[in-house]
């Protein structure tokens, strides 16, 4: 189960809940649960004061909604066990999903993948209301998030979501800046106007130039570009990726201990990144995938650097090297996805 499953999930729980009358009549059902990684010192793996929304609403303590909830999310296919913590706060443990499961769920979706079951992709113009340049570029990207998890697909709502997004406030680069998209090319440009909340006024700094780590905007596009390169390096050997079949291999077997080190991170961040949609769309805050974005291509660089992805030598590919390759591909296949939402490229050469 994905963070936005489960999100999905509470908001079911909580439907039932008042349909078959556990909760009163009149509690508002929301649309959305906020589903958030436990911070330091919680419990679980994930957490939700829904309770606290539907308690307010329905005129009834959020321990007692937290009660009502944790009952029926506590067989639920995926969730291990289900805790109550302060006043209401809902914790889940989520039974923990094979390596080769999320992968070959990321295969299949390709760059779909955390869209909404009825998401949408495509090519999105610019909300053609604006004038201003990053208002443009804003725009765009909040647009294609929310079709990306399915809002505005209907027939007649695509024109009220522009009207909404256009109503977005947006900071206009400063006239200090001149002309960014020549100064610095339209992608880099793009990342810059994208990476800081719409209301703040966008950087321009010199690192947006630079080709090396030092730059998120390169670190981003060089991670996918370093996995399409393995893949063509495997090629090159003779042999592609293979997620594997329960028993098999995982990415993190391996003689070296630091292998689990470091693929946890690199699974936790392709885990999250559907509830990081989900939330962009929410917020109409296309700088959470933005810094998501970082966070994965970091992990995914850390990973190819600290277990050997290709055989070294006289090495024969092994089924962990197809396993650690096919987490590595579905890594790039979701940078591929985030900067295509962002409008940005993703080169296959660096």
């Amino acid at each position: 189960m994905t963070p936005a499953d489960l999100s999905r999930v509470v908001v079911r729980a909580v439907r039932c809940a008042v349909e078959d009358g556990e909760l009163p009549a009149g509690s508002v059902v929301p649309e959305r649960v906020v589903v958030e990684r436990s911070r330091p010192g919680g419990v679980g793996d994930y957490a939700s004061p829904v309770a606290f929304r539907v308690g307010k609403d329905a005129g009834v303590v959020p321990r007692t909604v937290a009660e009502v909830l944790a009952g029926r999310l506590g067989g639920v296919p995926g969730i291990e066990r289900v805790e109550i913590t302060g006043a209401g706060f809902l914790n889940f443990v989520l039974v923990e999903s094979p390596v080769a499961e999320l992968v070959r769920g990321i295969r299949a979706r390709g760059t779909r993948y955390g869209f909404a079951p009825d998401g949408e992709s495509g090519e999105v113009s610019e909300p053609s209301e604006a004038t201003e340049l990053r208002a443009r570029v804003v725009g765009g990207a909040v647009l294609r998030i929310l079709h990306s998890q399915g809002q505005g697909q209907g027939q007649g709502q695509g024109q009220g979501l522009r009207r909404q997004v256009g109503a977005v406030s947006v900071a206009p680069v400063a006239r200090r800046d001149g002309d960014v998209v020549s100064s610095y090319g339209a992608d880099a440009a793009a990342w810059a106007m994208l990476c800081v909340p719409a209301h703040e006024t966008p950087v321009f700094p010199a690192w947006l130039l630079v080709q090396d780590e030092s730059s998120e905007f390169f670190r981003v596009r060089y991670a996918y570009s370093r996995a399409r390169a393995l893949s063509r390096n495997a090629e090159q050997l003779g042999f592609r990726s293979d997620p594997g079949a329960p028993g098999e291999p995982s990415p993190s077997d391996g003689a070296a201990g630091t292998d689990a080190a470091a693929t946890a991170p690199l699974l936790r961040a392709l885990a999250d990144y559907p509830l990081v949609l989900e939330a962009a769309a929410h917020h109409r805050a296309p700088e959470r995938l933005v810094r998501h974005l970082v966070v994965l291509a970091d992990a995914l660089l850390d990973f190819q650097y600290a277990v050997p992805v290709l055989p070294k030598g006289d090495e024969k590919p092994s089924a962990a090297h197809r396993a650690r390759l096919a987490l590595t591909e579905a890594a790039g296949t979701v940078l591929a996805g985030g900067l295509a939402l962002l409008g940005t490229d993703a080169p296959d050469h660096l």
